[in-house]
Order: structure tokens, then sequence, then C-alpha cells
């Protein structure tokens, strides 16, 4: 009678391709950052402990048995930047405050301000664009943004493409900074955005483009930038920026037409 070596269930398949999903958004997370060469270094490092296993080495088999054994608490440890970043991203993603919150339920009653909102934004960016003034704008979608704000300064007012010009004009005490939009409303400018760490990032993109980076990283909001040295718009979301964009491409984006979104 002959017995099979391996028996692979439907509930193994199963297994076998959620691990491999979580290790593949792991990859994502970490891609492009120096984070990967500590990964890669981990992971050879395990695939050295099987050898010396297999191959009966068992004072060798023992100390690299240690290190392995409190591999979880050195992974959090070594990841611990990672891993705040990959739950800020869970979070927000199922964000069930913000999905049931009233402002949502009575969200169609605003479409007409939401509309007036996109042509002030776009309306001010075009002409920031064309004086060379630099701008970061973060648009907040289901993350909640208080913690960024108060790094700032709290402004509460409609969205105004005046005052938008006027907060990112070079003499004003608040053009150094990020604004914040959310609900159809300026919330807060002079705010400080987290910073990429991500080494893919070319050159030729200053402070101001990494900061929209980071923060469209650890959030799920949108962000525009203007660039100071040539007065090109960016538009950035989910850590992808699409540089050198025209006004009717921000209009679409900031209508929900990510088609044209091209990385």
């Amino acid at each position: 009678m002959i017995t099979a070596f391996i028996t692979l269930g439907l509930f193994d398949i199963l297994d076998i391709l959620l691990v491999a999903l979580l290790l593949y958004q792991v990859y994502l997370l970490i891609r492009g950052t120096v984070a990967i060469n500590i990964f890669v270094g981990l992971f050879l490092f395990y695939l050295m402990w099987l050898l010396v296993r297999a191959l009966n080495m068992e004072l060798l088999s023992s100390i690299l048995g240690q290190f392995i054994g409190v591999g979880v608490i050195a992974l959090i440890i070594v990841f611990q930047q990672e891993i705040r970043k990959f739950l800020l991203i869970l979070g927000s993603r199922y964000n069930v405050n913000q999905r049931f919150s009233l402002e949502n339920w009575f969200a169609s009653e605003e479409e007409g301000m939401k509309e007036k909102a996109v042509n002030s934004i776009v309306s001010a960016c075009e002409h920031m664009s064309k004086s060379k003034t630099g701008a970061l704008i973060v648009i907040a979608k289901n993350t909640d943004l208080k913690a960024y704000a108060n790094t700032g300064k709290i402004v509460n007012s409609r969205v105004s493409g005046t005052l938008l010009e006027t907060i990112f004009f070079k003499n004003s005490p608040l053009h150094d900074g990020a604004v914040i939009i959310d609900n159809n409303k300026i919330f807060a400018a002079r705010c400080i955005l987290p910073v990429t760490d991500s080494t893919n990032i070319p050159g030729s993109l200053g402070l101001r483009h990494r900061a929209a980076i980071g923060m469209s990283q650890v959030t799920d909001s949108h962000v525009i930038t203007v660039s100071e040295e040539n007065g090109n718009m960016s538009y950035v979301m989910g850590g992808n920026i699409k540089v050198r964009i025209t006004g009717a491409e921000l209009r679409t984006f900031l209508a929900g037409d990510f088609s044209g979104f091209i990385v």
C-alpha cells in the first residue's frame, strides 16, 4: 500500500495563498526603503538556520536557534516604523467611525459646495503655478487628521481660492507648511507632515514632494503640490505621485476620476 507523502487539501491551498498575499503586502510596504535590505538579510539568516539544522550541526544550530527564538520581538523592534505605517493604513481604510458618520450620511446634500471647493482649489493651484508659488494641500478622506492639524494653525474656513493663495504667499506667516482641507473646509494651515523614507524618489523632487508622498503613505489622504522652482503641479495618492499635471487633470482627480493617474 502506497501512502502519499504530502496531502494537500483546500484549506492548505488557501493557507499558502494567504501567506503569499501577506508577504506580497509586506514587500509593497517596504519596497524602496532601507527596510527591504534588512528583510532580505533576516530571510537569508533564517534559510541558513534551516540549512544548519538539516546538516545536523548541533552547536551552530542551537546558537542560531536562540536568535530565531526571539525573532518576533526583533522584527517588531527593527520594523516598528513599517508596522506602524501598516496599521495606520489598515485603520484608515476601515475606519468605522468615519464610514458611519453623520457627515457621510448627509454628504449628498453638499455636492454643490463640493464642486465649488474643487473649482476654488483648481483656480488657486493654476494661479500659484503661474507665479511659481510653492504649495502643499492635503485633501482628507477617511483618516482623522486632527493630529497633523494640531501641528499648525486651525483655520476652519470655507475653501476659497483667494484664501489659499493668501496662505501660500511667501510673506504670509502661514505659508511654511501644509494646508489640510477636510469636509470641504480649510481645516488648518502651516501643518507639519511626515516625510517619506523611500529611496525611489527622483532627485528633482524636493522636501515638499517627499512630505506629500509620506502623508499619502501613512494616511488615505490625497495631496496636491505646486513646485516653487518650476511651478509644476503634482497629485499624490497611496504613495504614488503624478507630476506635471494640468489644471484639467487636477479637476478630474479632485472629482474622483483616477483613470488617467499613470505612475
